[in-house]
Parts: structure tokens; C-alpha cells; sequence
């Protein structure tokens, strides 16, 4: 079953539950989704791709809910984060740390990357291998200290 697929049956159990926040959040990756189906020419839309808008719209909540933080808006932070949640469960599972480091060892002696300097080297192939397992920012955390020690 498509991620769409899957969305569109989510989206009618929740209708049928009546739960209005997950609602919202399923009718945002459909959204996203449909833009993608339709930004070029129509067509299907690639799993990497699907994974990609998912960790965007993820990421797109996660930091407007620090920002209600901030703000000392816990009502809208709490709904930002539990459509978060909600389309969080439709990724991938991700890495643990000690699965993470053992990867980017392995790209590291694969590219033969020796110091800090050839860090665009490694970031280039473990994004690559890595899509939608981990984010970028924990990915670039591990490869300098990896290639700093």
C-alpha cells in the first residue's frame, strides 16, 4: 500500500472517530503530497520523496512549537507537537546512536576521509545512504566529531 493510500484510509478512521487534531494533521501530508503529484506534470511520487516532504512537515511543526514555547503558548505548542507525532509515525524507523555511528565509520573509511577538511566528502554519501533513517543535523554532529578525533 502507497503512503497515500495508507493516509486516505487514516484520514477516513479518523473522520469516523472524530479525532479533528490527527485529522488536521493527515489532511497536511495529503496536501503536501497532492503539491508534489502536481508540481511536475502529474505522476507518482518516489518514496524518497514522500519521506523528504514528511520530514519537512515534521521539522515544520517541531520548531513552530518551540516558537509557541517561547512564547509561553503551551496550547497551540501542545497541538504543534502532536501533529508532529502524528506524522512522525508515518517515517521510517529511525537509527540509534551506536547503529548511526557505526554507519558513519564506515563512510568514513569507504571515502577515505582523514580530517576535518573532508567532511563535504562524508556528509555528501552519508546523507545519501542515510535518507529518511536520520536527520542531517545529527548526521553532521557525528561526522565532525568522528573526523575531529
Amino acid at each position: 500500500m502507497s503512503l497515500t493510500d495508507q493516509i486516505n484510509n487514516d484520514i477516513k478512521k479518523a473522520m469516523l472517530a472524530r479525532e479533528k487534531e490527527k485529522l488536521e494533521a493527515l489532511r497536511a501530508v495529503k496536501s503536501a503530497l497532492l503539491l508534489e503529484m502536481t508540481s511536475e506534470g502529474g505522476g507518482e511520487v518516489t518514496e524518497e520523496k514522500e519521506i523528504r516532504i514528511l520530514q519537512k512537515l515534521v521539522k515544520q511543526r517541531r520548531e513552530t512549537a518551540a516558537i509557541y514555547e517561547g512564547q509561553n503558548r503551551k496550547d497551540l505548542a501542545g497541538t504543534e507537537t502532536f501533529q508532529a507525532d502524528v506524522i512522525s509515525a508515518y517515517l521510517p524507523q529511525q537509527l540509534g546512536a551506536e547503529e548511526l555511528k557505526q554507519l558513519i565509520q564506515t563512510v568514513i573509511a569507504e571515502t577515505g576521509a582523514t580530517g576535518i577538511k573532508d567532511m563535504g566528502k562524508v556528509m555528501a554519501e552519508a546523507s545519501a545512504r542515510l535518507a529518511g533513517k536520520a536527520d542531517n543535523k545529527t548526521i553532521a554532529s557525528l561526522v565532525k566529531e568522528l573526523l575531529n578525533s
